[in-house]
């Protein structure tokens, strides 16, 4: 129960920090922001070209050797995009911070599966692919502006320290006492992605750290369970 109150105190906390900022969008790791992309534009093949983001104007410049060529072949303009939806498109390299909140622990030696809320963080790594679709939209007062649609998803891998219940269930009363030891979990998980966060789902194990790892039903045995991450890259 403690673990639990922790857990939404720590949610609520970062909710808050982020919902007060008023540059949001600005404070985003995995944004809309100046790089390399693939883009789609209409009737045309997909072309690789770097982007330069402005508040006023995106320029794109073909790639040459991986680096922009001057000047710009194209320049889009907030009051005058072409028609159709332009599309931008990366694959790149995602590192978060990542906990698992819930936690389901299969049925073991007919003893009913077990959803925790343990304390955990891990540190997370995976391929990750974004786009971006540029839209038009008209305004109160008739004038067009873009809107910027992200979409996400990465998959990879994550590993780090974890709490985890040792108690007579979950030792089939090999225990007398209960008492929180500490884990290690690793695992795979799939994200879909925000500009801030990530959410999605994991497959894990937990390594106890102590002795009673030997008579702990969990040690070792698979969970699923909802994962959480923020951007450190």
């Amino acid at each position: 129960m403690k673990h639990s109150s922790l857990y939404l105190l720590i949610i609520v906390t970062i909710v808050s920090l982020f919902s007060s900022c008023s540059t949001l969008e600005k404070a985003s790791l995995h944004g809309f922001h100046s790089g390399n992309y693939k883009v789609s534009l209409k009737n045309q093949p997909p072309e690789k070209v770097y982007v330069d983001i402005a508040d006023d104007r995106i320029d794109l410049y073909r790639l040459q050797h991986n680096q922009p060529e001057k000047p710009a072949f194209r320049t889009l303009y907030p009051d005058s995009l072409p028609d159709g939806t332009i599309v931008f498109s990366k694959n790149s390299l995602d590192i978060d911070l990542t906990a698992v909140p819930l936690k389901y622990r299969p049925s073991l030696f007919g003893l009913p599966g077990q959803l925790t809320t343990d304390f955990n963080v891990a540190l997370y790594a995976g391929w990750r692919h974004d786009s971006y679709r540029m839209l038009r939209r008209m305004d109160p007062l008739g004038r067009q502006q873009r809107t910027i649609v992200s979409r996400g998803y990465d998959f990879g891998v994550f590993a780090g320290p974890a709490a985890a219940a040792v108690s007579p269930f979950s030792t089939q009363n090999k225990l007398a006492d209960e008492y929180t030891a500490m884990t290690i979990q690793t695992g795979a998980a799939g994200f879909i992605e925000t500009n801030i966060a990530s959410f999605g789902l994991a497959v894990g194990w937990d390594y106890l750290l102590n002795d009673d790892r030997a008579i702990w039903i969990y040690h070792n045995k698979p969970w699923i369970g909802f994962i959480v991450g923020v951007a450190l890259n």
